[in-house]
């Protein structure tokens, strides 16, 4: 058998940082996601469909829409915190 000169198991800290890394990536495609649900809510002023189910109001609307953006505001705070600026440069990557 060959030695591996990689090793089987990633550092636990390195192994945290690149989750973390991937987190920072996924954060957009889920405040995309998040800022599409008011487009599922129902709309009121059909009068072909009967009024089973009762509009959202705008301002909750906005409150939401802001919500989101104050949540992932805070993520990407957080996950900037967490990250070490000393990992992206250690992969080979430019800062």
């Amino acid at each position: 058998m060959k030695d591996r000169s990689i090793p089987l198991f990633l550092e636990r800290r390195s192994y945290r940082q690149r989750r973390l890394m991937d987190a920072a990536r996924l954060l957009p495609l889920l405040g995309v996601l998040l800022w599409l649900v008011p487009l599922l809510w129902p709309q009121g002023g059909s009068q072909s469909a009967p009024a089973q189910v009762d509009a959202v109001s705008t301002s909750s609307a906005i409150l939401y829409i802001f919500g989101v953006w104050i949540v992932l505001a805070l993520a990407a705070l957080f996950l900037s915190l967490m990250l070490d600026g000393k990992a992206e440069t250690q992969d080979g990557g430019s800062v």
